[in-house]
């Protein structure tokens, strides 16, 4: 098991699209769900009247959700075949609990938006795709549900795929995977359906299978953020001097010449050590210490990358934005930026625009954002710090806004515009 890959996915789609009934046939066909998980299912389906188990219940965890039968948080399920793991994040179909759907997303490498064949592409479905791109989710699936209650047509599911595949194109997502089901059926969920033999790609499981995930860590360059500095002073280590992180992003290799961020100083890697002794390079997202050559000063915050490859140092960062607090975002509101290991002091400078989620155009800020608004802000930091765009790193790309007072997470943050969109 520990030399099968790992895919992380999310689901996302409108209230009743059947987002949880397709995870739970999901685990229950894959054969990843526990006896008494199954016989609690049963039970409370019983209980309820229903004549066969509601699998939506091996998701709908929390007792909220399942007295009001929809989904009002984040479910993350750890699950596994011969071929890959999984960890799979349903997120809610709200429009209120959007920011439970970037938290969901933003480390997915794929998505799956559920569409009801009854009724197609909604408004919802656009939300759903639109913050699918906005996060650079690597692959999206469309799956068209409830294949059943249109008499499993054809012609439904083409109309459906083709309006979706239009709008997606729109966002700059370039390919999409289309999928007819019936999660309450099982239909091309985990088994080939016996009821569209005019479809010949695969079922959702054997993609999620198959899928091409790029974990090639050296197609991106090297960054290493410094958790902890380790400094024994030991009589067997007198002069021992360690940074010790885990790498975002790249390859470590000794001999290397590194240039240490913000403070701009450069040095070369002497040493990489890890739990199984000294090793001679060191990928993304393996934990190591790194020795230098020179003795300069290197803090915990600071981020060690290759002299050619350095990431811009700046003070004012634009981004697009997702504001999950309940607490309003303003114009001027002191907060605290942290960015992989760096915790700086920021304040708000400016609130330029919204989102329009179905379509991606921006309108006027109005100086500030509420809850699940999605836009983009404008910061000014106390001290520089060293960033990528999001578009070419989701991990050095992102940071967070929290509030100084309390501790609590206000805004979701992805450096630079992450999706091009015209103002309106």
């Amino acid at each position: 098991m520990t030399r099968t890959s790992l895919l992380r996915f999310a689901t996302a789609g409108s209230v009743d699209d059947g987002k949880s009934t397709l995870v739970g046939r999901l685990l229950y066909d894959s054969k990843s769900v526990l006896t008494d998980q199954m016989e609690a299912v049963e039970a409370v389906s019983a209980r309820r009247g229903q004549d066969a188990p509601d699998l939506a219940l091996l998701t709908d965890g929390l007792r909220a959700e399942r007295e009001q039968g929809i989904t009002i948080d984040v479910a993350y399920r750890y699950f596994a075949t011969a071929r890959r793991r999984f960890i799979l994040a349903d997120t809610p179909g709200h429009v209120q609990y959007t920011r439970n759907m970037v938290t969901g997303a933003s480390t997915a490498e794929l998505a799956i938006v559920l569409v009801d064949a009854r009724n197609g592409v909604v408004e919802q479905t656009r939300r759903h795709t639109a913050v699918a791109a906005l996060l650079r989710v690597p692959h999206l699936v469309l799956a068209v549900n409830k294949m059943d209650l249109v008499g499993y047509a054809e012609g439904v599911f083409a109309g459906i795929a083709e309006e979706f595949a239009a709008y997606a194109a729109e966002l700059g997502v370039a390919e999409v995977t289309a999928i007819p089901i019936s999660a309450l059926a099982g239909d091309n969920v985990v088994e080939p359906s016996a009821h569209m033999d005019w479809y010949g790609g695969p079922t959702v499981l054997e993609h999620l299978e198959t899928v091409s995930v790029d974990h090639d860590p050296a197609g991106s360059p090297a960054r290493f953020p410094v958790q902890y500095v380790i400094r024994p002073q030991s009589a067997e280590h007198p002069d021992y001097r360690g940074y010790a992180g885990q790498i975002a992003s790249g390859v470590l290799r000794v001999g290397e010449a590194v240039t240490v961020l913000p403070s701009r100083h450069t040095s070369t890697i002497e040493a990489i050590d890890t739990l199984d002794g000294s090793a001679e390079l060191a990928w993304a997202p393996q934990s190591v210490t790194v020795r230098l050559s020179d003795d300069i000063d290197v803090s915990r915050g600071d981020l060690i990358a290759p002299a050619e490859e350095a990431p811009a140092v700046t003070r004012d960062i634009t981004a697009t934005v997702c504001h999950v607090a309940d607490r309003p975002l303003r114009v001027g509101d002191r907060v605290l930026v942290k960015h992989t290991t760096r915790t700086v002091k920021a304040v708000v400078k400016d609130i330029p625009s919204r989102l329009t989620l179905h379509d991606l155009t921006r309108h006027g800020g109005g100086g500030e954002l509420r809850a699940n608004d999605i836009g983009q802000v404008v910061v000014r930091t106390a001290e520089p710090l060293a960033l990528d765009a999001y578009a070419e790193s989701r991990r050095t790309g992102s940071f967070l806004l929290i509030d100084p007072d309390d501790g609590t997470t206000l805004t979701a943050c992805m450096a630079g515009e992450a999706v091009t969109a015209p103002p309106r």
